[in-house]
């Protein structure tokens, strides 16, 4: 059976961003985090669909825990920190990116968070 690989961006709701901002912090992680990906992983990625789940979380403490966790499963990830020129403040964490990588160890990491 073939490895499916998947990509997880984990955004803030406690922020309170506008539909605009918040999907501007989500393709900033998912991008982020693509870039840092292996290149054959990202590529089968690519050609398998590309397969994103967007998921919330509640706190900053909680994102950089998230990015702690992908960081020790070795995955490619992207913590997004906003420049501060709209609705949040400079240097607030808004987004994380996990993957793309294998299904199961995106999973590992933040597959007990709810769907956004």
């Amino acid at each position: 059976m073939a490895v499916v690989n998947k990509q997880t961006i984990v955004v803030r709701t406690d922020l309170g961003m506008g539909d605009g901002k918040l999907a501007a912090q989500v393709a900033h992680a998912s991008l982020k985090a693509y870039e840092r990906a292996d290149d054959s992983v990202a590529e089968d990625w690519k050609r398998s669909g590309a397969t994103k789940v967007v998921v919330a979380a509640g706190s900053e403490d909680e994102l950089i825990e998230l990015e702690r966790e992908a960081r020790a499963a070795n995955l490619p990830h992207a913590l997004v920190r906003d420049a501060g020129r709209t609705q949040v403040e400079s240097g607030t964490a808004t987004a994380l990116g996990v993957g793309p990588a294998p299904a199961p160890e995106v999973d590992a990491v933040t597959g007990d968070l709810k769907l956004l």
